[in-house]
């Protein structure tokens, strides 16, 4: 019962992160200018804050969904004749799509932002990697979502497990690794001067 649920909440965690990052990303550089009214925002509350209230959404959304329609497990005797095969049915579709949509509006949304800061100087900007995993992130399920509606039995769990493996991978490696190749490979961005230009 909780396996779409589960999947939502946490996906949306981490979505609601970067969108948190996204946005503490844009508040740092308008609040450079002196006497800026956007210093008051630059800390840890307000990264928490949204990262609290974006994700109870999809928490209300999942107890609701629980409440007045929960997945249920049903016996699909169509697919294969002379098989029975049991299979989650989601029970509500409108909480399915609504789980599908926030999250999408919300790496939407991310996508965004991220696209309008990269232009930012580039020895402190995120935006630009933020901007290509929401991308990678947008297409695999752009992608997968046809594919997931139009998949029967087994095969939808293996869309289902795709999807949210390259979609997962994708924000990790689009982030972290170009972040990981400097450390590695450019030492001398790590000294204070490089960081003061």
């Amino acid at each position: 019962m909780l396996r779409h649920i589960s999947f939502g909440i946490f996906f949306t965690v981490v979505l609601s992160s970067v969108l948190a990052k996204t946005i503490t990303v844009c508040i740092a550089f308008k609040a450079t200018t002196p006497g800026s009214s956007w210093r008051k925002w630059i800390g840890v509350k307000l990264p928490n804050s949204l990262v609290v209230i974006l994700s109870s959404v999809q928490v209300l959304n999942g107890v609701l969904w629980l409440t007045f329609s929960p997945p249920f497990q049903e016996m699909d005797t169509d697919t294969y004749p002379g098989k029975i095969i049991l299979q989650c049915n989601e029970g509500s579709n409108l909480a399915f799509y609504l789980m599908l949509g926030y999250m999408g509006f919300l790496a939407a949304v991310s996508l965004i932002l991220a696209f309008m800061v990269r232009t930012l100087p580039d020895i402190y900007n995120e935006a630009k990697y933020i901007t290509f995993s929401m991308l990678v992130f947008c297409s695999v399920w752009i992608c997968a979502t046809p594919a997931y509606l139009s998949s029967k039995g087994k095969s939808t769990v293996s869309v289902e497990v795709f999807a949210i493996l390259a979609s997962g991978d994708g924000i990790v490696f689009c982030m972290f690794l170009p972040k990981l190749w400097n450390i590695l490979t450019k030492p001398e961005l790590k000294t204070r001067p490089s960081l003061q230009k």
